[in-house]
């Protein structure tokens, strides 16, 4: 047997989430050059390994992925001015601040927020940065730049803007782009940076950010340059009850009824929120097998409503789990948004709607399925990447959890990693982030939030 570069053994479980669901008690799993290379339960012969490390009292499940985010949003965390608004007047007040983005602003927060994430387990985080303020630079390099140095998963979408307020969109002028400025840089991004590779640590995906902030004729045009190019598409949908109304007085028909008509309405898609399609659009949607990213924090935060989920699970669309941005109760923990999607779940359908294995499903196999990754990422099986966290269950918070660990897991808490690994790289060790540089970039990230929380004028 080949000796493996990491051996995780001996756990109080392991969760494979794998095609076949496999729970492992007492479990190991072996990593060698980035990938899953064996795992077994405890009367299975274990290779020798470079690294061992020691699972006991832990569960072991697959990396967490994250299928929504905003990460420049953290530089405007809990900012007083926005707190009490919906979305549209969040927004508002937001824009003039978020046009004071450049690349060290982008760069900083993408590191800041990435190591956010991977303390609650995330190995593969996506980002829908739309901002993008004239003269501000290359955003989304600053950003995978960021991931690179930190050692996580990263596919960041190329985000747009083309309809201001003088156009009778929400974002001022400053920070809209006209169509072939984005179809142009969105090509050069792809081609700088998208890795086709099943091991990819880098991948590009288009997002146009919103129907009340761009052309119909920029979402066509970029469905068609996302085929052209063999990437994926994401964009907020159906958030709110107020994008009714405005796709209703400005296109004459509701959101899921635009994006089919702008050519999104297939498997290439995957949007954030979906909070108000009925039920014959689930219908539709699952048929497309269009993805959805929920966001159960923000959608409470901003008072968006209650996605339904389960139901568009039933019809076969990919529900993976997000975090969003700022909005999403200011913090970017997939742990809490999976205990979050479980107790809205139970909250929705009766307590036997949403178990913990349902919503760590939704926060691994259905965030891969959402990014078009599945079979890739967000499951422990041989030739999957070796990405996994390691979740302590020992402790006050588990004193007495002894019949489920996988129930404990998001019942108890709250809870952080041990220890995040990616590609059978320790990104979390014994729940802190590894990188050496993280109190410089945090010292950065105060000096960038005061300068774009400044008074305007």
């Amino acid at each position: 047997m080949q000796t493996a570069d990491l051996l995780v053994r001996d756990a109080e479980l392991i969760a494979t989430v794998d095609d076949a669901r496999r729970e492992l008690p007492g479990g190991w799993v072996a990593i060698t050059d980035g990938v899953v290379s064996a795992l077994g339960g405890p009367g299975d012969p274990q290779p020798d390994a470079v690294r061992r490390v020691d699972g006991r009292g832990c569960l072991v499940t697959p990396g967490l992925v994250n299928t929504h985010h905003h990460l420049y949003q953290n530089l405007t965390r809990a900012y007083a001015p926005a707190l009490s608004g919906g979305l549209f007047d969040w927004l508002v007040t937001l824009y003039p601040l978020w046009a004071r983005l450049d690349e060290e602003a982008a760069h900083v927060s993408a590191f800041v927020g990435l190591a956010e994430l991977a303390l609650s387990g995330c190995t593969t985080s996506t980002d829908h940065l739309y901002v993008h303020p004239r003269g501000a630079g290359d955003l989304i390099s600053a950003e995978v730049a960021a991931a690179r140095e930190l050692g996580v998963r990263f596919s960041p979408t190329r985000g747009s803007m083309s309809l201001s307020v003088k156009d009778g969109g929400l974002p001022p002028d400053s920070v809209v782009q006209d169509d072939d400025e984005v179809l142009a840089d969105s090509q050069r991004l792809v081609q700088l940076h998208h890795d086709r590779s099943p091991t990819a640590m880098t991948r590009i995906a288009l997002a146009p950010c919103s129907p009340f902030s761009v052309s119909p004729a920029l979402m066509r045009r970029t469905a068609e340059l996302a085929e052209s190019l063999d990437v994926r598409l994401h964009t907020h949908l159906a958030e709110t009850r107020d994008e009714d109304a405005f796709c209703l007085a400005t296109f004459g028909r509701r959101p899921v009824d635009h994006l089919d008509d702008v050519g999104w309405m297939t498997d290439r898609t995957w949007l954030a929120h979906v909070v108000w399609p009925d039920a014959a659009e689930v219908t539709r949607l699952g048929a497309a097998r269009v993805g959805a990213a929920h966001c159960p924090s923000s959608n409470m935060v901003l008072g968006s409503g209650l996605a339904p989920v389960a139901e568009l699970r039933a019809v076969g669309a990919p529900v993976g789990l997000g975090v969003d941005g700022s909005a999403s109760a200011d913090s970017a923990s997939l742990w809490l948004e999976a205990r979050t999607a479980m107790l809205q779940g139970k909250l929705r359908h009766g307590a036997a709607a949403m178990s913990a294995r349902d919503a760590l499903e939704m926060a691994t196999r259905g965030g891969a399925a959402c990014l078009g990754r599945a079979g890739e990422i967000g499951q422990l099986s041989v030739g999957a990447c070796g990405d996994l966290a390691i979740w302590s269950l020992e402790g006050v918070r588990f004193a007495g959890a002894l019949s489920d660990p996988v129930e404990a897991w998001l019942r108890c808490g709250p809870v952080s990693a041990r220890d995040t690994v990616v590609a059978g790289r320790f990104v979390v060790e014994d729940g802190a982030v590894l990188h050496p540089g993280l109190d410089e970039q945090l010292a950065v990230h105060r000096r960038v939030s005061q300068r774009l929380q400044a008074p305007l004028g």
